[in-house]
């Protein structure tokens, strides 16, 4: 199965969102059929086939999570951030400013699901291949 430390190797090679189709295929190469971000603290859960988890820990100080989702304003951060206008660390930060607690990316599916802090599903994308 795979480790933490072949997904930060697949991971590094990520500058933008414009990056992710191919960071996606990275991980279907290393056997990861799912994970969930946490946005609060970066924490990623990776699932891989007969239940297996890798867990990433925290990767940047707390960031608070509004307690009601903006929509129209994460898809307009979201579509920014698709092309290549912000980094990583900026999408988290408007992720958490328009109410979005996590994301689900399903391999399998080839979907990425946003979450308000109550599961509410907010948005599911499908993920280009």
């Amino acid at each position: 199965m795979f480790t933490i430390d072949q997904i930060k190797e697949a991971h590094a090679k990520v500058k933008t969102g414009a990056d992710f189709p191919n960071y996606i295929q990275d991980l279907i190469i290393l056997g990861v059929k799912g994970y969930d971000t946490y946005v609060n603290d970066g924490r990623v859960v990776y699932y891989g086939l007969n239940n297996y988890t890798a867990e990433a820990e925290e990767k940047y100080p707390e960031i608070k999570v509004a307690d009601f989702p903006n929509k129209e304003l994460f898809i307009e951060n979201l579509v920014k951030h698709q092309h290549g206008e912000t980094d990583y660390m900026t999408f988290c930060n408007h992720c958490a400013q328009c109410g979005i607690a996590k994301w689900r990316v399903d391999i399998v599916e080839m979907t990425c699901t946003y979450f308000d802090k109550s599961e509410n599903e907010i948005l599911i994308e499908k993920i280009p291949s």
